[in-house]
């Protein structure tokens, strides 16, 4: 804006208008334009504060809400936390064995001579086994036992596909006899079964449905269903902290006692035979994990064939099948017992069971409790 004197008047130049007024009208213009002005600055000044109370409030908000958000943050940080700890699975790495015998007679070393061979104790596997049985025990399960002996709970029906074995037996065409074994389905198909599972065969227990229990063999990698009838829940307070290894390829067999998380001591080690692939009668001492079942002071046997009594083994421990850990057969006539023989620790020659020093099957029979023992069968 600018103002010049022009005939009498004054010329106020405000942006590019020109506006002609007379010198008296002049003073009262720019009063007013004062006031005008004033008025202008006034209302951008309380604008201006409006702005920063607005500002302010927001400032404030976003701070409340930067806080809550911060403790839902905080919160579910707290959340997370609670979720369950899963442990690192234990390897053979972890696994400590130390000797620290119950049984102390005919003990072997860890690596001896036979004939022109060497032998041993696998412990590298007995470490990889043990482990195992620490990890499948580590989440809370329910246990069953799978149970067909002498087909006490009716003869398992034929599978889809089924051979005629050695022994001129039914079996499925991984090898497992239908006489004294469990008949396992498929979850789609529950009216024939796919293959059958062994006697003494441990399982977790999924679920019941209908006549099946959803299972799942420790030996096996997938769920199968089984009619109730073939098998045997466990208590809830089963622990499997005593353990029997049996070498079918040396023939040894020693005692584990699990006392810590991967601490074991080792109980026995010694000379052991099992059985031998000899049809019609005699078979071999199948490999797998299974549960002490049974226990008779005096297993009687019968000679092959017939249906006469040939004698009996002592301090029998039953884990699969009609196979045993006993001590030293007595054939008849003979009655009293028999502490050693030297076919121990050489090679199979039972019907299917492990033969040990009588004494050694004594141990066994009293520090292996049933339904909480266990017997892995190895190579």
């Amino acid at each position: 804006m600018c103002v010049n004197n022009y005939r009498g008047g004054v010329v106020i130049k405000f942006k590019i208008y020109y506006i002609f007024v007379h010198k008296d009208g002049f003073v009262e213009i720019m009063k007013q334009f004062v006031i005008f002005v004033c008025m202008v600055v006034y209302l951008m000044l309380v604008g201006c504060n409006n702005r920063q109370e607005i500002s302010s409030m927001m400032v404030v908000q976003d701070s409340i809400f930067t806080d809550t958000l911060l403790a839902d943050t905080a919160h579910m940080d707290t959340v997370r936390m609670e979720v369950p700890f899963r442990e690192k699975l234990l390897t053979a790495a972890d696994i400590s064995l130390t000797k620290e015998f119950l049984y102390d007679k005919y003990t072997l070393e860890d690596t001896y001579p036979y004939k022109d061979t060497v032998r041993s104790f696998k412990w590298d596997v007995i470490r990889n086994c043990l482990a195992y049985i620490e990890n499948m025990q580590r989440d809370s399960v329910k246990w069953v036992v799978l149970q067909n002996y002498k087909n006490q709970n009716r003869e398992a029906p034929l599978v889809k596909k089924f051979v005629r074995d050695a022994y001129r037996r039914v079996a499925d065409t991984l090898g497992v006899e239908r006489y004294q074994s469990v008949p396992l389905y498929l979850p789609a198909d529950t009216l024939v079964p796919e293959r059958y599972g062994r006697d003494g065969t441990l399982a977790y227990l999924i679920r019941e449905e209908g006549n099946f229990d959803r299972i799942h063999p420790v030996t096996l990698e997938e769920d199968w269903l089984a009619p109730r009838r073939y098998l045997k829940r466990l208590a809830d307070s089963t622990v499997f902290d005593r353990v029997v290894f049996v070498d079918r390829l040396d023939q040894n067999i020693t005692t584990l006692e699990q006392v810590g998380k991967g601490k074991w001591k080792i109980r026995s080690m010694n000379p052991a035979t099992t059985g031998r692939h000899a049809p019609p009668y005699g078979q071999e001492t199948p490999l797998g994990m299974y549960l002490v079942q049974q226990k008779k002071e005096r297993m009687i046997f019968l000679k092959d064939g017939s249906t006469t009594t040939g004698g009996y083994a002592p301090y029998a421990s039953r884990f699969t099948n009609g196979a045993y850990i006993h001590g030293v057969p007595v054939n008849v006539p003979r009655t009293s017992m028999i502490e050693y023989s030297w076919s121990l620790g050489t090679v199979p020659r039972s019907h299917m069971c492990v033969r040990n020093a009588t004494s050694h099957a004594k141990f066994v029979f009293d520090w292996a409790p049933v339904e909480r023992s266990l017997v892995v069968v190895i190579e």
